[in-house]
């Protein structure tokens, strides 16, 4: 929710800020787990997220409209979609840094906001202005390019993307606040969890064990790097403007590129520069849209 009064705010540029900035160094963490699947990172991510939040919940005193959702049948069904559309954005995500493909996350990201305009047109109705129509054209010609120079349809942006806009667009429809709403979602991704981590220990496979302190440690702290930035976030967002947050998001793939191609040294080809130029153009083309819709409700 914006502030009341239409403004920017101090606290909510360091709270949002900080989110951002710990979303842009995750791959480093992720990066940390790559000799780990992803299919027993995410169940970890899941689990130790639960006390994490649990204590944010009760700290932040709405403990009881979390007890009235569980007790709807209608508010757990929708949770239960916008559950497991987290879960296969947070599997695809934590594999492609494990496999060295942090620029196709990136890229993702970046294409985002976009594709949450373009659902909004088809969905709900929302008029595309001229310039949206331009970036999201833009936008397309650098998946098209991506495309082209892997041979093959860059899935895990195209995943990334579809998962995370239809789970922003549900979201919305959850009659509770985005950390109470987060909460019911991995509490009902728990017993698939569970279950998941009980199939790594019985085949013997499982990296949480007495053997690797260094792995144990890494995999209770997801619940910290996951839940720690989703508070942040939700608490910059009461202080800052929409149009602000629009902006601000670009700052998490940008790092992600920025460690995907100095630290991590992924190939950066020619063909994929000239990808990210579509992109960085769409974007430059939507945040002028946005800046002009601004200037156009102030006057």
């Amino acid at each position: 929710m914006p502030p009341a009064d239409n403004r920017d705010t101090k606290a909510g540029f360091l709270f949002a800020g900080s989110a951002y900035l710990l979303w842009g160094f995750l791959p480093l963490y992720m990066k940390a787990m790559a000799h780990i699947p992803a299919l027993e990172i995410v169940p970890h991510r899941i689990l130790w997220s639960i006390p994490v939040v649990g204590f944010i919940v009760l700290w932040q005193g709405v403990s009881g409209s979390v007890r009235k959702a569980l007790r709807n049948r209608r508010v757990m069904l929708m949770a239960l979609l916008t559950a497991s559309l987290i879960s296969v954005n947070w599997l695809t995500y934590v594999w492609a840094i494990g496999a060295g493909r942090a620029l196709e996350t990136a890229l993702g990201y970046y294409i985002n906001p976009l594709f949450s305009i373009f659902l909004a047109s088809v969905l709900i109705g929302e008029r595309l202005r001229p310039l949206q129509m331009v970036a999201i054209a833009l936008a397309a010609a650098g998946v098209a390019v991506m495309t082209w120079e892997a041979g093959g349809t860059p899935w895990v942006s195209i995943v990334l993307t579809v998962t995370w806009g239809f789970y922003a667009y549900f979201k919305r429809t959850l009659p509770v606040g985005a950390t109470e709403g987060f909460f019911l979602e991995i509490v009902i991704l728990a017993l698939p969890a569970i279950a998941l981590w009980g199939w790594f220990a019985v085949q013997g496979t499982t990296h949480f064990g007495p053997t690797g302190w260094s792995d144990v440690a890494l995999l209770a702290g997801t619940g910290v790097v996951t839940g720690v930035p989703l508070v942040l976030y939700a608490n910059g967002a009461k202080g800052l403007r929409l149009s602000t947050i629009a902006l601000m998001q670009y700052s998490a793939p940008t790092m992600i590129f920025l460690v995907a191609v100095f630290l991590f040294k992924e190939p950066f080809s020619h063909e994929k520069m000239i990808a990210f130029i579509f992109i960085w153009l769409a974007l430059a083309v939507y945040t002028w849209s946005l800046l002009q819709g601004k200037k156009n409700a102030s006057g």
